[in-house]
């Protein structure tokens, strides 16, 4: 009978994800604690026991890397928002507002801040993140029809209430990551929040 022969040795994709892998966690835990600009590639080849050839070979540069663990952090921004989304009744006004809400919630964390708020503007350009972040607003989007569609909410132009909401939130995210008391302001931006889904709900 033939026998078959198993497989111990990584592929060299298996490899290179590892590498890339290691990489990502390690700028993400410098880029967190230290900052963009204070981060060197030396540290995150130290952080991640690889050499700097090795992080050359998958990105160009500190900037390329930053926007790698950006984009990354957008996706896991966004699981959280569709999963919060998903727990409430979905297609509902109730959804999106739930939605939004844990997205100010999770900005709450000094490590979301730093990567995504503070440093991102200057590491990449409003222009690129908002290229990375259209999909974030493209989910918010898609909420807003269906409330709409399912009648939660009278008929608005679609497109132009979801970029007044996603505008308002991401001004609230910063004016949290920048306050000197960031609980009182998550607060206080939450209250607001509820306030204004309440009154598009009523005006139906």
């Amino acid at each position: 009978m033939p026998t078959t022969r198993t497989r111990t040795r990584p592929t060299q994709r298996e490899r290179s994800d590892s590498t890339i892998e290691e990489l990502l966690r390690a700028a993400r835990a410098l880029f967190a604690e230290r900052g963009y600009n204070a981060t060197s590639l030396d540290a995150v080849v130290e952080a991640a026991h690889l050499t700097k050839g090795a992080l050359y070979h998958h990105f160009s540069g500190k900037q390329h890397l930053f926007r790698a663990v950006y984009e990354r952090e957008q996706a896991r921004l966004s699981h959280i928002v569709a999963e919060a989304y998903l727990d409430a009744k979905p297609d509902s006004w109730e959804a999106v507002f739930v939605g939004a809400k844990a997205f100010l919630v999770e900005v709450l964390a000094p490590d979301v801040q730093r990567i995504n708020l503070l440093d991102a503007p200057g590491a990449l350009g409003t222009e690129e993140m908002r290229e990375i972040n259209s999909g974030c607003m493209k989910m918010m989007e898609e909420g807003v029809r269906r409330a709409t569609d399912n009648g939660d909410i009278a008929p608005h132009s679609v497109t132009a209430l979801t970029h007044l909401l996603y505008g308002g939130l991401c001004e609230t995210a910063m004016a949290v990551a920048r306050a000197e008391d960031q609980q009182q302001a998550l607060d206080a931006g939450i209250t607001e929040l509820r306030g204004l889904f309440d009154a598009l709900a009523a005006a139906r």
